[in-house]
């Protein structure tokens, strides 16, 4: 059997959501570690531009360049035989649609990824329709948007308030109809995410979401406690009862499917 041929794709991943099956995602940035998590049993695995912040140091996700994730998912790319792979577009790599069509071209040929995420809701319907009319998947991100931290103030949960809950519910549905094929929600009321994952047809994936997502994300580095700085409410670090990376991400993979993660201790009311 070939490397392509039992590989995750977004119909496996829309069966999953249709048979209530959870996926499981993480974010890698190398070689090493995509093939771990691959073996691990990790359903997606997401280059993301967090990686300016736990590979680079930066203090955001602002200074990445395209680049960067083209580099990073190329490394990613070779570690990987069943999972699907996402990579983000940077800060400003698809200010225009037309930009976003030659940067997400350039992760898929350059990089091996096989759907592009970006961050932003009714705003990117002409850039969402636009990628996927030229057969270039489309992850979504709402509710706390990293590449908006300056604009924001800060990392806040999103949709607390009742507009920004309707807007929020509302922006999901129309990336959905624009063509895209599965949605981030970061930092949202688990009852907010757990209504727009009810509505939607294409897989939602949460991350400090709540336990009714359709599936969950964390970053790499935070899963196995060795980011710096401050922990996010929505982290568990699953390598402090064990003594081997491949341990913890089994375990990871066995809790989101299981749904055992996360608990409320790792979610927003």
């Amino acid at each position: 059997m070939s490397k392509r041929e039992h590989r995750i794709t977004v119909t496996t991943l829309m069966g999953m959501k249709a048979n209530q099956q959870k996926i499981a995602v993480l974010t890698a940035y190398d070689f090493s570690f995509a093939r771990q998590l691959d073996q691990a049993g990790v359903d997606v695995v997401l280059v993301g531009d967090s990686l300016g912040m736990v590979v680079q140091g930066r203090e955001t996700t602002i200074p990445v360049t395209m680049d960067d994730m083209v580099y990073h998912s190329r490394l990613v790319e070779r570690g990987l035989e069943r999972a699907l792979l996402v990579a983000d577009l940077p800060f400003m790599s698809y200010a225009t649609s037309e930009q976003a069509l030659t940067n997400a071209g350039r992760l898929m040929k350059e990089g091996g990824a096989q759907m592009v995420k970006l961050e932003g809701g009714a705003d990117q319907v002409e850039t969402v329709t636009l990628l996927v009319s030229r057969n270039i998947p489309v992850c979504a991100h709402l509710g706390l948007q990293p590449q908006s931290v300056h604009r924001l103030g800060g990392y806040h949960v999103q949709g607390r308030q009742q507009e920004a809950a309707q807007q929020m519910v509302a922006d999901a549905a129309a990336l959905e109809s624009a063509g895209a094929s599965m949605l981030v929600l970061e930092c949202v009321p688990a009852v907010l995410a757990a209504e727009i994952s009810a509505a939607l047809e294409i897989p939602v994936i949460g991350i400090g979401a709540g336990i009714e997502c359709d599936g969950q994300v964390l970053v790499l580095y935070d899963l196995l406690g060795i980011t710096s700085g401050a922990v996010p409410r929505f982290v568990k670090n699953f390598l402090q009862d064990t003594t081997s990376v491949s341990t913890a991400l089994t375990a990871y993979v066995d809790a989101v499917k299981s749904r055992h993660f996360p608990t409320i201790e790792h979610s927003f009311l």
